[in-house]
């Protein structure tokens, strides 16, 4: 894993977006992995590993996540933002070399990819959509608002592992390597010495005030990647019916569905990683149309 940042443009001044860059740089196939919204690039680290031989795996950190800088204007923590980044992002990891791009969202990371694969011209080939889709609904947004940016501090890192354990919950069943790892590279520790998340409190930005379903049908309308729906049978951020009704619309998306998880599977186990990859590493599917 190589450790890399690409510098992107706020409303208020530039920023660094840190990112892991995984296997061989001139593979002409770039995988971009987007975690989500309180969460980092580490959390593909067992999914990049598996995947290395086959694609140049690119695993950033969202801006006021992980190692990238936090934004200056606050107003800035949302999707227009996420976009731009991710584009400058594809911009680098495609600069003067013909290549392909597929891309892997986790929820927040999701609705990226949704947006970028609805423009005409978007380079992204196949297309993850891992636990979010057209809608997500207000309910959701709700339950997400009352833990987002409250930041919690905690006075060891047991005592943060467990905290992040129980908001995570429905992440599923997962080994203890797993939850120290994806505890130990979203946290920070402050100078007191107490433990925290290590992510900016004012990305919950757009938690504030009256929330609504947030409503992408118009630009899952018009994606044509080829694309996979991964959801967790119990979340509440991709309701079934809403998954199901992107299987017959806009690219007509293959479903598939995670037992015993909620929000958001981690695929970081071999089953679930196994559904990716024979998705990804399936030549047969096709192109998306032009």
């Amino acid at each position: 894993m190589r450790n890399a940042s690409v510098l992107c443009l706020g409303s208020a001044r530039f920023h660094r977006m840190h990112y892991y860059d995984w296997g061989d740089a001139d593979n002409p196939r770039v995988l971009i992995c987007v975690h989500g919204l309180t969460r980092t690039g580490r959390d593909f680290d067992y999914l990049a590993t598996a995947l290395q031989r086959d694609y140049r795996v690119v695993c950033p950190d969202v801006a006021g996540r992980g190692r990238s800088d936090w934004l200056a204007a606050k107003s800035d923590y949302g999707y227009a933002q996420y976009a731009a980044d991710m584009t400058t992002l594809i911009a680098r990891v495609t600069a003067g070399v013909e290549r392909t791009i597929d891309w892997i969202g986790t929820s927040m990371g999701a609705l990226i990819g949704i947006i970028l694969a609805s423009r005409n011209g978007s380079p992204i080939r196949k297309l993850v959509l891992n636990d979010a889709g057209m809608l997500v609904p207000k309910a959701a947004l709700e339950r997400l608002g009352r833990y987002v940016g409250l930041d919690p501090r905690f006075a060891t890192f047991d005592e943060l592992e467990t905290h992040v354990k129980h908001v995570s919950s429905p992440f599923g069943p997962l080994t203890d390597e797993q939850w120290r790892h994806l505890t130990l590279h979203a946290a920070k520790q402050f100078d007191d010495g107490s433990w925290g998340m290590g992510y900016d409190p004012a990305i919950r930005a757009p938690f504030e005030g009256e929330l609504k379903d947030v409503d992408l049908s118009a630009y899952w309308d018009a994606v044509r990647a080829t694309t996979l729906i991964v959801r967790g049978a119990r979340s509440d951020i991709l309701l079934k019916e809403t998954a199901q009704a992107m299987t017959s619309r806009g690219p007509g998306a293959t479903l598939v569905e995670i037992e015993g998880v909620g929000h958001a599977p981690m695929l970081m186990s071999g089953d679930q990683i196994d559904v990716v990859r024979r998705f990804l590493l399936d030549h047969a599917q096709h192109q998306p149309s032009t």
